[in-house]
């Protein structure tokens, strides 16, 4: 089981009903307004259930966005798990770091405002949910076959870190393209594999 997709618990049939209309709501606004329409009065109102709803389900706009993000996020673990080389099983651990590297700054390319509201709304955010924990996951595992004794786990964390979704749109900001993000996030694990022998 995929750690966003599916992974919460068993609802009843009123709570799914009202939980899909929420999250369908959420998603007419964002798609009219930007992320500014993630309001969560305006999605209880556009929803037709009462704000105590939107909030049961929902304690904030960031778990809102995560739930948004929900399918991109699946269809992400699902390509680097699963899916065809370079990014998935089957090329060498070196081209698929740099595959999902690559994969990811997309995802931050074009999901950039929601994934900023899901991993900054509350200080730890980000870190605290299944999807970090599973991308850093498959990077420790990268990491450790490319060279067995790294410290592949602070390795996995610093590659992470530009990755942030307001670090990246703080680089967009200063000039950087996608391009030089990705060479340069690429250039960085290679500096840091080779700091055994420095």
């Amino acid at each position: 089981m995929l750690p966003i997709a599916g992974s919460g618990p068993v609802e009843r049939a009123d709570a799914a009903r009202n939980r899909r209309k929420i999250v369908r709501a959420a998603a007419e606004l964002v798609a009219a307004k930007g992320v500014d329409g993630l309001v969560l009065d305006e999605v209880a109102a556009e929803a037709g259930v009462g704000i105590g709803t939107v909030y049961r389900r929902f304690p904030d706009k960031g778990a809102l966005a995560q739930a948004l993000l929900d399918e991109n996020e699946r269809e992400f673990q699902e390509a680097f798990i699963s899916g065809p080389p370079p990014l998935g099983p089957g090329a060498p651990p070196q081209e698929r770091l740099r595959a999902f590297i690559s994969a990811y700054v997309d995802r931050l390319e074009t999901h950039g405002d929601l994934l900023m509201v899901a991993e900054t709304e509350t200080p730890m955010a980000r870190f605290v949910t299944g999807a970090y924990r599973l991308h850093r996951g498959h990077l420790v595992a990268l990491i450790s076959e490319i060279e067995l004794a790294a410290d592949a786990r602070f390795r996995a964390e610093a590659l992470l870190a530009p990755l942030a979704a307001a670090q990246y749109a703080y680089l967009r900001r200063e000039g950087m393209t996608p391009e030089q993000v990705k060479a340069g996030l690429s250039d960085l694990h290679q500096v840091t594999g080779s700091s055994r022998t420095v």
